[in-house]
């Protein structure tokens, strides 16, 4: 991870922690297609409607249903122990629970009545998958002055690209002609904007040695350059960027989770890693909650995953937003504090322990710290 003013650089390492690999990038369609496998492998009762949601309606509780009783589906609806959902086709759903998991522009959040707090970075994020000359298995992000480039292997000799600019670029980008794009893509993740970081290592006079104590860096720990991308692999999406926050994770009978709960910036891609983390925690919860008895589209039940979620998940979008804004602003002092948080995050070893615990979501943020990746 580097900055264009080639004052400094991190580089982040699976030894750092003692493991294999750090992480890995997973194309959408392929964790669709296994998440799809291992639903249609289990002998727990599920129907898939290829429909969309077009209503939905919560009604009060009232009188309990006895016990010795066998209601049906629209009589508990009516006593507000079921959610109703009608879909495109003209069927209904009856449901204990309804999960939003349907991303940033959520239906279910819109028909539950979910305020949401957030704003535009007025930037686009261009995304194309593109092919290298030789095997490439290390992420690299680039902080340039109108927003970073990030490239993310997903094997073999090819990477996903995730380059953030002003819209009206982005606009360009995508309309240009395949080799041009290529070769300010390559200029972009080499030598444009400015120079390479310097490698201590080098011999060149080193303003930020006071960082290092007495750590020494191999060869091996040197700045080094992306790989060149020969072509592009894939066509070019343009998404517009925002960060986005619902007020409330969980009402009676509906609670949000993801995307529709949250949205980030990409620049770090803890979008989804923040999902995950909803995911796991609310599986818990209905779990504990089925164990004891509970009905679980009761709020009450619901708000123990957002007391948990929503302070780490407002801890890392007030991190990542931090971010954003540092590092779209080119001044002076500015440039000398990033720099210097690159070298701490590189030789400081407890530091860049943390923050790659942090990043992958084994540590949960106490106060808003430094992450550089």
């Amino acid at each position: 991870v580097w900055d264009y003013t080639g004052l400094g650089y991190t580089k982040y390492n699976a030894r750092d922690v003692n493991k294999e690999i750090l992480g890995c990038v997973v194309e959408n369609k392929v964790l669709h297609s296994s998440l799809l496998s291992c639903m249609q492998n289990t002998e727990f009762q599920k129907t898939i409607y290829p429909s969309r949601l077009t209503s939905m309606a919560l009604l009060p509780s009232s009188s309990s249903i006895s016990v010795d009783s066998t209601p049906s589906a629209t009589t508990l609806f009516t006593k507000g122990h079921l959610a109703k959902l009608d879909l495109s086709d003209g069927t209904s759903l009856y449901a204990k629970l309804v999960v939003g998991a349907d991303g940033g522009k959520s239906r279910v959040r819109e028909l539950a009545g979910f305020k949401t707090t957030g704003w535009s970075y007025s930037q686009n994020a261009i995304i194309c998958t593109v092919e290298h000359n030789k095997e490439n298995y290390c992420a690299w992000q680039r902080f340039l002055p109108a927003g970073p480039i990030a490239l993310l292997p997903i094997g073999d000799n090819f990477s996903n690209i995730v380059w953030t600019m002003n819209p009206k670029d982005a606009s360009d980008c995508k309309s240009m002609n395949e080799d041009d794009f290529v070769k300010i893509l390559n200029h972009a993740l080499d030598y444009g904007y400015g120079p390479h970081p310097k490698s201590i290592s080098s011999g060149s006079v080193d303003m930020f040695s006071w960082f290092r104590g007495d750590a020494t860096l191999s060869a091996k720990e040197c700045f080094e350059v992306p790989p060149r991308v020969v072509k592009l692999a894939s066509e070019r999406m343009v998404f517009p960027l925002s960060l986005k926050h619902a007020n409330n994770y969980v009402s009676k009978r509906v609670v949000l989770i993801g995307d529709a709960a949250h949205t980030v910036h990409p620049l770090a891609g803890q979008g989804v890693n923040l999902g995950f983390g909803d995911a796991s925690t609310l599986s818990r919860i209905i779990a504990e909650g089925i164990a004891v008895g509970a009905d679980i589209g009761e709020a009450s039940l619901l708000k123990k995953y957002e007391a948990e979620r929503k302070p780490a998940n407002i801890v890392m979008m007030a991190v990542l937003d931090g971010f954003q804004k540092a590092y779209s602003v080119d001044f002076g002092p500015l440039n000398i504090l990033r720099a210097a948080a690159f070298h701490g995050a590189q030789y400081i070893s407890p530091l860049k322990r943390n923050i790659i615990s942090y990043a992958s979501g084994e540590q949960r943020l106490p106060l808003p710290l430094p992450l550089f990746t």
